[in-house]
């Protein structure tokens, strides 16, 4: 597949660019361009006025009789925008810039009727100072005669001024440096402080960390505590750290414990039964000679407080 963009296409080697047809086409064809207007005009036909920038869609041909050092001039034809009147205007090299040709008028310009005004003026005296030298010399004293004039003029308006102001320029300036002196001052000064002031943290907290890797350091390592769960088999009265008893809760304190024998336990008395004790089983009981003189009893059921009252309210009902 070849390329879309092609750059460099195929000669055969047989080819002769001379037998290549040349299309003869009139030297005074013209061309559709697209341009906008070069200056502000106003139609002849209908008064329409046709500003700076407008846009337009202009045939161009080759003014064949007219050349400016070698160089061809363009005219342009364009339509107006209201009544569609032809309007042609061409290029003039020589001032850089468009002449008006036919179908509307250039808008007043001030500033380019002075301009060619004073080209004029300066192209007539150029002639004179050509063909005689005497004007010449004339010439040139009106001149300097001119400038001292303007320059004494200057002197006499500056010296006036001088007398009717009031205010001393000399010394504004002089307190305006001053002011911008001190200011500069000022702000050297706060940006001395200010790098004082962040060494000296900077310092401090250097200190602060070099006594706390110290202190470390003193310290030794930590001791290692073994199993996080050996604190749980740890004897209270042992040398290792001991846990804290919970805090008795108010309730605790003013009823007291359910299972202990608080300040209810001795309100409450157990009923007596008149069937007579039963008889130990020496089956069931434990042989006291068995055990050693430093053995402890067997733990006998404790009666909780809520039991007792139990027993206290079935005695009142059977009452």
């Amino acid at each position: 597949m070849s390329e879309r963009k092609v750059l460099n296409k195929y000669y055969p080697p047989d080819f002769d660019p001379s037998k290549i047809p040349k299309l003869k086409l009139p030297k005074d064809r013209q061309y559709v361009v697209r341009l906008m207007a070069p200056f502000n005009m106003r139609c002849k036909t209908c008064g329409e006025y046709i500003y700076k920038g407008k846009k337009f869609n202009a045939r161009k041909e080759t003014v064949q009789t007219e050349l400016y050092m070698g160089l061809p001039i363009f005219r342009f034809y364009i339509k107006c925008t209201r009544c569609l009147a032809e309007i042609t205007f061409k290029t003039d090299p020589e001032n850089t810039d468009y002449a008006m040709e036919h179908g509307a008028t250039r808008n007043f310009q001030a500033e380019k009727l002075i301009e060619e005004e004073e080209k004029k003026l300066q192209r007539e005296r150029e002639e004179e100072e050509l063909n005689n030298p005497m004007k010449v010399l004339e010439n040139r004293t009106k001149d300097s005669k001119l400038e001292m004039e303007v320059l004494e003029n200057l002197q006499e308006l500056k010296e006036l001024n001088q007398r009717q102001a009031s205010v001393d320029f000399e010394g504004m300036l002089h307190i305006h440096r001053e002011r911008e002196e001190k200011e500069r001052e000022r702000q050297e000064e706060e940006d001395e402080r200010e790098t004082r002031a962040m060494l000296d943290r900077a310092l401090v907290k250097r200190l602060r960390d070099s006594d706390s890797d110290s202190e470390e350091e003193s310290r030794g390592p930590p001791e290692s505590s073994g199993k996080p769960t050996d604190i749980l088999s740890q004897n209270p009265s042992g040398p290792g750290p001991q846990l804290k008893k919970p805090k008795l809760e108010s309730w605790e304190r003013s009823v007291g414990k359910l299972g202990g024998a608080g300040g209810l336990a001795g309100l409450v008395r157990k009923k007596q039964s008149p069937a007579a004790p039963l008889e130990r089983n020496p089956a069931t009981q434990p042989d006291r000679s068995q055990t050693g003189p430093g053995s402890s009893p067997a733990p006998q059921n404790r009666v909780s407080s809520l039991s007792m009252l139990g027993l206290y309210s079935d005695s009142e009902e059977s009452e």
